[in-house]
């Protein structure tokens, strides 16, 4: 949890915006109503970001809200185990978020418990907490967006500060996204630097059918990042675009692979990779969280990463 001293502390490269909430995974991966065990996780798209970039060996602080309860302390010391600084607010009136993944033959049903959590009181007060980290990066989501309007209002500002890279993954989800305006995305992602955006995203909130379409409607971010699923990427800067094939893997579940490209392709915007090269780091990251049941893989074997930050340290 965050002090005044903590707050004073050296820059960062990052800071990551948003809900982490508790997760379960039923263990084995069986139905949740055949479970009688769960494994203990943790989940929410910014931290999973923090975490990835953290792991790179990038100086990554988390900025969220967390309840004064079990679930809380467990999600602050995770993050600081994955190297990742918690710079928090604790709400003693409200409950750590939670959700559930129930594993199905036709696929991942994921279950929220989030109505109300602690993380739901992010609040434009929040901002000074992050500049105080003078961070040259700031990612947050829709997600956090749409989570209250006071939420939302914390995004806002995050989005229209100037001075540093502002990355927004737009994220969205049908359900929690119900009573927000397509329009508040679209001007959101507007205000950003480096945009991702899924291509069904796009479509079911703003009729798009191309990447080009994507990209008409979002002309003023300098990358725009558009997701295709099994047809891989497509990366705009400019003028300019590049493809990127999505990677050979044997998908056990797609949740928090995104947040993975996310991850991957900032690396290379952090350490000024080439945008090929930015999209080939997200494609892999991605494949390799396609291939677990929880949000965050295990570290990949040193000796077989080699990422677009490891490549720029050794040149």
């Amino acid at each position: 949890m965050s002090t005044e001293r903590d707050n004073a502390m050296d820059a960062v490269d990052v800071v990551c915006v948003g809900e982490t909430m508790a997760l379960l995974i039923p263990d084995p991966p069986v139905s949740g109503a055949d479970a009688a065990t769960f494994r203990r996780d943790i989940g929410g798209a910014e931290s999973n970001v923090a975490i990835h970039l953290a792991r790179a060996g990038h100086r990554v602080s988390w900025h969220g809200v967390l309840g004064d309860d079990g679930f809380g302390e467990y999600i602050a010391h995770r993050l600081a185990a994955e190297g990742v600084a918690v710079d928090s607010r604790t709400d003693p009136t409200r409950a750590t978020g939670l959700y559930l993944k129930e594993l199905r033959p036709q696929g991942t049903q994921v279950r929220y418990y989030r109505a109300g959590s602690a993380g739901s009181t992010l609040t434009e007060t929040d901002a000074p907490a992050i500049w105080r980290h003078r961070p040259r990066l700031v990612h947050t989501t829709g997600i956090t967006a749409a989570l209250s309007d006071s939420a939302s209002g914390l995004v806002t500002a995050l989005l229209e500060r100037q001075g540093m890279l502002r990355s927004f993954d737009v994220n969205y989800r049908r359900a929690l996204h119900d009573h927000t305006s397509p329009s508040l995305l679209l001007s959101l992602a507007q205000r950003a630097d480096v945009v991702f955006c899924g291509l069904d995203e796009a479509h079911a909130l703003w009729a798009a059918e191309t990447v080009g379409d994507v990209r008409s409607l979002l002309p003023r971010p300098d990358v725009l990042v558009v997701k295709q699923g099994a047809q891989g990427a497509t990366a705009f800067r400019g003028d300019r675009s590049w493809h990127q094939p999505a990677p050979e893997v044997n998908v056990v579940e797609a949740v928090g692979a995104g947040d993975a490209f996310a991850a991957g392709f900032l690396h290379g915007v952090l350490t000024g990779a080439a945008i090929a090269d930015c999209l080939a780091e997200a494609s892999r990251l991605a494949g390799a969280t396609l291939g677990t049941v929880g949000d965050i893989p295990a570290p990949l074997a040193s000796d077989i990463t080699h990422s677009c930050h490891d490549r720029a340290r050794a040149t």
